[in-house]
Order: C-alpha cells, then sequence, then structure tokens
C-alpha cells in the first residue's frame, strides 16, 4: 500500500512535468528575437524544454528556487529566494525587465511562470527596499494568509508582478503557466506578471488589517496601482494554463483504477487550516466503504503561534488526519507537496500507516504534542515515514490521497 500511495504521487508530478508536456503549446517563432523569461519552481525545467523544443533561437533568465536549476544553453538560470526573496532574486527580475522594455513589435516575449513566482521574480517598487520586503513576507507567511491574500499585497508593492511585466513589452506576449493555486487564474499564478491585475491598492490594505500587519510610511509611499483588465497593453498578451492541480488528481486515480481501487477525487481546491483539514478528511474516511482512494489538492495553511516547528502543510495535514483516524486498521495515507519541498525541510511530505500510532507509542513521541508544536516533521522523520524526492522541478500545489481497503 505505501508503493501504491507513492506510485500515485509521481503519476500527479509526472502529469505537471514540463519536459512531457510544454513543447506542445509553444507559439510560433517570431521575426525577430525571442525571449524567455521564466520564474518559479518549474523555471529551469520550462526553459530546458524551450530550448529542446522551440524552432528558433531563444535567449532570456530563469529564476528559479535555490537547488533547482538545471544546466542550459541559451537561457541563464539563477537561484534565488524562496519563499522570501532575496537581492539574487532582485537582480534578475531588474534584468528581465529591462530586456523587455528592449523589445519590439517583431519580437516575442515567451514568460514561464509556475508555484514560486512571487518571491521569484521578486523586483520591489521604487521607495520600497529588499530588507523590508523580506520582512514583511516573512510576517504573512506565519499569518495564515493564503496565496491570493499573499499575492494581493504582493502585486501592490512590485515593479514587476501584476501585470507589470507584460505591460513594459512593445512585442507579443505569451505566458505558459504552471498552475498552483486554487481555481488556475493567471493573475494569481506567480502573482501574475502577464495578467491584468483585478484588485486594488485597497484591498492590499485589507488583507494586512485582516491580519494584524501594521505598516509605516515607507510601505505606504511604496503601494502602486497595477494594471487593470481592458487596458490596451493586454490586447497582445496570450495567457495559457498549461498543467493543473487536477490533471494531476486525474493522473493519480488513474493509478489506483488499475489496481481495481476506486478513485473519488474530491476536488482541487481544499483549503483551510491543514490540521482542521485533516481532521475533516478523517472524519470522511471513517464513513468510506472501501476499496475507495479519496484524492485532494488545494493549499491548506499553518499559523504559526510560535517558532521551533519542523514541517509543512502536507505533513501536518497528514499528522492531524492520523490522529483522526485513531487506530484505524484499513486506512492508510499520503500528502505531499509536488515540488518536492514541503516547508521548511527536505521533504516532499509523508506517509501514515496503520500501524502508525502504534510505532509512535514504542518510541514515546506524542502525535498529539507533536501537531501541537508544529513538528510533523520531527513525528514523521521518527517512523522513517517521509517522502523524499528532491526537487521535482514542477508544482501544482499539494497532492493528498487516503486509501481506505
Amino acid at each position: 500500500m505505501r508503493a501504491l500511495l507513492e506510485a500515485s504521487f509521481r503519476a500527479a508530478v509526472a502529469a505537471a512535468d514540463p519536459l512531457q508536456i510544454l513543447g506542445a503549446h509553444l507559439p510560433p517563432a517570431p521575426r525577430g528575437r525571442t525571449f524567455v523569461a521564466a520564474a518559479g519552481k518549474a523555471a529551469a525545467a520550462m526553459a530546458l524544454a524551450v530550448e529542446r523544443s522551440f524552432h528558433s533561437p531563444v535567449e532570456g533568465i530563469a529564476i528559479t528556487r535555490y537547488g533547482h536549476g538545471l544546466p542550459t544553453k541559451h537561457i541563464r538560470v539563477v537561484e534565488a529566494g524562496h519563499p522570501v526573496p532575496d537581492e539574487s532574486g532582485e537582480r534578475a527580475a531588474a534584468e528581465i525587465l529591462e530586456q523587455v522594455k528592449g523589445l519590439g513589435p517583431e519580437d516575442l516575449l515567451l514568460a514561464l511562470l509556475s508555484g514560486g513566482g512571487s518571491s521569484l521574480l521578486s523586483l520591489p517598487a521604487p521607495g520600497l527596499s529588499m530588507p523590508l520586503l523580506k520582512s514583511l513576507t516573512g510576517v504573512l507567511l506565519k499569518s495564515g494568509a493564503d496565496i491570493r491574500e499573499m499575492n494581493t499585497v504582493r502585486k501592490h508593492l512590485s515593479a514587476i508582478a501584476g501585470g507589470r511585466l507584460a505591460a513594459a513589452s512593445r512585442a507579443p506576449v505569451v505566458a505558459l503557466i504552471i498552475s498552483d493555486v486554487v481555481g488556475d487564474d493567471p493573475t494569481h499564478i506567480a502573482s501574475g506578471p502577464c495578467a491584468p491585475d483585478p484588485t486594488t491598492v485597497e484591498d492590499a490594505k485589507a488583507v494586512l488589517r485582516k491580519y494584524g500587519v501594521e505598516w509605516g510610511d515607507l510601505l505606504e509611499r511604496a503601494f502602486s496601482e497595477s494594471p487593470k483588465p481592458g487596458e490596451a497593453a493586454f490586447s497582445k498578451v496570450k495567457n495559457q494554463v498549461i498543467a493543473t492541480a487536477y490533471r494531476s488528481l486525474e493522473a493519480a486515480a488513474e493509478v489506483f483504477r488499475r489496481q481495481g481501487i476506486r478513485p473519488e477525487i474530491l476536488g482541487d481546491t481544499i483549503t483551510g487550516e491543514a490540521r482542521e483539514v485533516g481532521a475533516e478528511m478523517a472524519r470522511l474516511a471513517r464513513k468510506t466503504k472501501g476499496p475507495a482512494a479519496l484524492i485532494s489538492g488545494g493549499e491548506c495553511t499553518v499559523t504559526i503561534e510560535n517558532d521551533g516547528g519542523r514541517g509543512g502543510r502536507c505533513s501536518e495535514f497528514l499528522l492531524s488526519l492520523g490522529i483522526g483516524l485513531g487506530g484505524m486498521q484499513n486506512a492508510w495515507g499520503i500528502a505531499a507537496d509536488t515540488d518536492g519541498i514541503d516547508g521548511s525541510e527536505d521533504n516532499a511530505g509523508a506517509l501514515w500507516t496503520p500501524d502508525s500510532l502504534e510505532r509512535a507509542v514504542r518510541e514515546n513521541i506524542s502525535p498529539q504534542a507533536q501537531l501541537a508544536r508544529h513538528d510533523s516533521y520531527g513525528f514523521f522523520s521518527a517512523l522513517g515515514d517521509l517522502v523524499t524526492t528532491g526537487p521535482t522541478r514542477t508544482n501544482v500545489n499539494d497532492y493528498r490521497a487516503i486509501l481506505v481497503l
């Protein structure tokens, strides 16, 4: 059962592999130059896929997370900070924007965007320093704000997000996008550098107020309005989502179906506090008649009340799920981030087995205490039940499956 769960996760990741899927979506070559601007956890793989499949010379820059790079020939790969932005990403983003401003009507801006792009393609608005943006990002990450709320703030403190990259280009723009957000709307993916932004500065300030984040004069002066739907700049822009969480869930479902297990896709839009979602899923699993696999995606949140926890939303979900399942002997589970990194450690996620609680007792580990400390990584590491893949170089959000026999 462990092997089957891990196989379903691999199938979900493979369905969003840029090296397998991106080539079919490439536009025709322009008369002039093709400049590639890539940002996100999948940026290096997307850039490499373009080099392999595009029938015309390319140049450009791809910004990805540290450790997620790949060797490319013509598109320079830059590694930068995620989830907190840093100066490496800032310098590369500034260079991308400058290059894009130099494109002409005969050229093509090919944007390759994926989850993580919000922090990686990070160019603070005039008057905003990178240290202040780092500090604000860290506060928001611990606040419980969801990705849309965070990106609403980011887009109004940026010189490149919220449609500004596309607006700076005189060349036609084609953005190929791997979605990691609920609803797959390009404006929310990587903070929508090529998509018109329907949110406002007041929306961004409302998010800060909601989570009790105070801001001073420096931040107040840095807020700026983003390009809006209907503006002429977007008449030459095409945003195309080429991979989604739901397609990955369907690929995983087929793995279970081939084994005679009924897959039930609960949706790719499941959000909320990870521990609360885990508890609710445990209640659902207890009512499920097997053999069945309850499959879901989405992005939960973890609100940190104090420092010291290790892990991420997937392992926290799974620990809460396991506590809710109790000693249920016919239930297994997996929760893992499709980018290969769950939160602050090096694992993609973790596995739950019917004897996980029994093994924890033997190791003198309290699952409830570990959950209270947000130390799900410590729990599953002690049991040897981490799922470790290394960077997958794609990202369609979290994958969760509960197997009931």
